[in-house]
């Protein structure tokens, strides 16, 4: 795979610089996990006995998701529609990397180490599909190349030195091979395909199966061990190396960040004045839900159908897990081990 950078994306230079906005944090009364959002960077800590009391049960995990992801756009469009909304937030760091000319010193030296699932080309053509969309009412949009396409089933650690992450490397060895390759024997199935969105990034989610409109082969019962359930064990073969597992947030999402907002040119009154134009921050928010209901009515599981291809994606298709290290923020850095897909 070709190393990924942000400045791969079709992006027009822009003139300001923003500033970040601070975290936004929220209790979260799930089995004793708590939600701090940070954009659509966020990941669980799930301990393996956060799912005690929902084992075997996809039909409620696959509801707490749904809860999750239809309250939180409804949040989201409450905040973009709203009188006091001032703009989208500009990632400080990836305004400099795709704008190499303005500053040609700049370099992101926040090191990862992670585990990423990477779509099969099914999805990734439905999400080729979804960024043209979305250029048609946010043109100025960064759009994440589709090689660098992920989900991020368990951050190990963030925003390190490289001989730090070399160290937690040479600590989890012994594991890495199983933990890539679990997902040839633990195939998590996820359905449902959604935008997501918030005042930074464009995501497409997912749900975990429950059942509904299984592909030929697959028994019902293999939904019963959810995309919630592979994130708990990764959890525990990661903690059993001896490595402090210091993932940051913790949040009922399975998604893909498919677009960042770079420039405030696409919602603002012109390119000289930033303050939000509401007709134009409507036309985004409206766009966003026609392609929802597009994406229900066409890729969702229905009475006597199969899903189409895109709509649905059981995690370790075609590749296995992929252990990522370097700076990786935006789809970059360096595989260390990828697994065995199927």
């Amino acid at each position: 795979m070709a190393a990924c950078t942000p400045a791969q994306a079709s992006l027009k230079p822009i003139g300001g610089e923003d500033t970040l906005q601070p975290f936004e944090k929220a209790a979260f009364s799930w089995d004793s996990l708590y939600l701090i959002r940070h954009n659509f960077e966020a990941v669980y800590l799930v301990k393996r006995q956060s799912l005690k009391t929902l084992d075997a049960n996809a039909e409620e995990i696959q509801a707490r998701y749904t809860k999750h992801r239809e309250t939180r756009n409804g949040v989201q469009r409450e905040k973009f529609l709203g009188r006091a909304f001032t703009g989208v937030n500009i990632d400080s760091t990836l305004i400099k990397l795709v704008n190499p000319e303005r500053y040609p010193d700049f370099a992101d030296t926040r090191h990862c180490l992670v585990f990423w699932a990477r779509p099969p080309s099914s999805v990734k053509s439905l999400i080729a599909d979804l960024q043209q969309q979305l250029l048609t009412v946010a043109p100025n949009l960064w759009l994440m190349p589709v090689q660098c396409l992920h989900m991020t089933a368990l951050e190990i650690t963030f925003s390190l030195t490289a001989p730090e992450i070399e160290s937690i490397i040479d600590k989890m060895s012994v594991q890495i091979s199983e933990i890539t390759d679990y997902t040839f024997t633990h195939r998590a199935r996820l359905i449902k395909p959604m935008l997501s969105y918030d005042t930074a990034a464009i995501a497409l989610s997912f749900e975990p199966a429950a059942g509904e409109s299984l592909p030929d082969g697959r028994p019902s019962s293999a939904d019963t061990y959810t995309y919630h359930h592979l994130r708990r064990d990764l959890y525990g073969l990661s903690h059993s190396t001896g490595v402090e597992v210091a993932s940051r947030y913790v949040v009922p999402s399975a998604h893909l960040t498919i677009a960042r907002f770079v420039t405030q040119t696409d919602i603002s009154k012109s390119q000289v004045d930033d303050t939000p134009d509401s007709a134009k921050v409507r036309k985004f928010v409206d766009h966003i839900e026609t392609i929802n209901s597009r994406l229900r009515d066409q890729y969702w599981p229905g009475a006597g159908r199969s899903i189409p291809a895109g709509g649905e994606w059981i995690v370790g298709q075609e590749k296995g897990l992929d252990c990522r290290k370097g700076t990786l923020w935006y789809g970059g850095g360096e595989t260390v081990r990828l697994g065995e897909g199927f």
